[in-house]
């Protein structure tokens, strides 16, 4: 497949396009498999890259996955789970920082587990040291070699009590997944309760683990001994739906968003009507369009659910170039996230970024001089340009820019797209996009 793309933008996108299972929770879902005794069945599983390499990682350590891709279906059996060898997970796994979530489940499964060089987007620091503090919490011993971290297990997990500094989604993930076989209880205290999360959960809880979530943001796991499988339909991919909402702003188009829902949206859907947008909720889905007149300027400020979340900053961004007046943006859960702001303002945009905390109570980014804000300054009409997407998230709204912008874009790298948006270019071709692969 070509990793480059040409846009003719400028015209509206219209119609109707479908989201499927979250990218943020099913990978963790397909890993949670590994610690049943029995298959699980999981459902509403997007075809995107992420799926498929956690399947490829899965079948290194002997877990056999049977795909019903159309039907978004996938059975996992890990009833005869084993080590991988180490080349074949390094190769297999790529840039990919899913391997470290395996550690806890093949600690139990084991006794002993590998993750190589971890990878990722580059949108921040992202340190793994929250995950392997955790798990050397729970008695794990990490070994730090050449080709990458080897963890043991020679006593068996034990459950801790932890704080984390700040509501890490992925320290979270790792917590649970290592806390629900551990031997006795298991505290965190300052976890992330984002919708995957909880869905997480939900998964676990089917499986028979023992977990209570307080509303001060403290976990409590009571380890058990054996875990069975699942049968779970994965929640909707909230990003997705929120990206295609942003496409349909900035283009002054109307998309309807089959498999969208209303709760785990709530705090865009707010921040999309202050913007101008207009949105119409069913039972299947969303309908997202600009129903005319000038777009607004806001000030918005990204946090840790319920708050507005980082991952839908950058979409609305490229719609925020199309409002009139200033907007500001506060970025304070990536220190990163602003790189791609740069292609935009070679596109023709008007952003400033600063290190400064702008628009908001100051953040653990203010004094550690990461760029970390930005102004935006509209209506700034988009021209055509050369781009190159930087990650996922940025590489979706450069997308979006080539899309609202008047000519023919050239955009490279398009297969970072698919790691997280799922056949991207048929759902273009459905809302009457104009493109060709290279």
């Amino acid at each position: 497949m070509s990793s480059l793309l040409y846009v003719n933008g400028g015209a509206p996108l219209n119609g109707e396009i479908t989201v499927r299972g979250a990218k943020n929770f099913v990978s963790k879902a397909m890993v949670a498999a590994i610690l049943g005794d029995e298959p699980s069945v999981l459902r509403n599983v997007p075809q995107i890259r992420d799926v498929a390499v956690v399947t490829g990682l899965l079948e290194l350590h002997g877990v056999h996955v049977q795909a019903e891709p159309e039907a978004g279906i996938l059975r996992l059996d890990p009833v005869n789970v084993e080590s991988a060898h180490v080349a074949d997970i390094d190769a297999h796994a790529g840039s990919s920082r899913i391997p470290i979530l395996f550690c806890g489940p093949l600690l139990h499964r084991l006794g002993e587990a590998f993750i190589p060089d971890l990878g990722g987007c580059r949108i921040g620091d992202r340190p793994i040291n929250f995950h392997l503090d955790i798990l050397r919490r729970f008695g794990a011993v990490v070994e730090k070699r050449e080709q990458g971290i080897a963890l043991y297990a020679p006593n068996g997990l034990r459950g801790t009590k932890i704080a984390l500094p700040y509501p890490s989604v992925g320290a979270t993930e790792q917590l649970l997944l290592t806390a629900v076989r551990a031997e006795g209880l298991t505290e965190l205290k300052g976890a992330a309760v984002e919708p995957e999360i909880l869905d997480l959960i939900a998964v676990l809880q089917k499986m028979g683990a023992l977990i209570s979530v307080d509303t001060d943001r403290t976990i409590r796991i009571e380890g058990v001994s054996r875990l069975s499988g699942y049968q779970h339909t994965a929640l909707s991919d909230r990003i997705e739906a929120a990206s295609w909402a942003s496409a349909a702003l900035a283009t002054h188009g109307d998309v309807y968003v089959r498999g969208a829902t209303q709760p785990e949206m709530t705090t865009f859907l707010n921040t999309y009507r202050k913007v101008g947008g207009a949105f119409e909720v069913d039972d299947d889905g969303i309908r997202f369009y600009h129903p005319g007149g000038d777009l607004r300027a806001i000030v918005l400020e990204t946090d840790v659910h319920p708050g507005f979340m980082t991952d839908w900053q950058q979409p609305l961004v490229v719609a925020l170039t199309q409002a009139k007046g200033l907007s500001i943006v506060h970025e304070t859960v990536y220190e990163n996230r602003f790189e791609f702001t740069e292609a935009l303002v070679g596109m023709g945009a008007t952003i400033q970024v600063y290190r400064e905390c702008l628009g908001g109570a100051p953040c653990r980014f203010g004094q550690r001089n990461f760029v970390h804000s930005a102004v935006i300054s509209g209506a700034t009409p988009l021209s055509a340009a050369e781009i190159e997407v930087p990650d996922l998230r940025g590489g979706f709204s450069h997308l979006i820019a080539a899309l609202a912008a008047k000519g023919t874009s050239t955009v490279h790298g398009i297969e970072l797209i698919d790691r997280g948006y799922e056949r991207f270019t048929d759902k273009l071709t459905a809302l009457g996009a104009e493109f060709s692969r290279g």
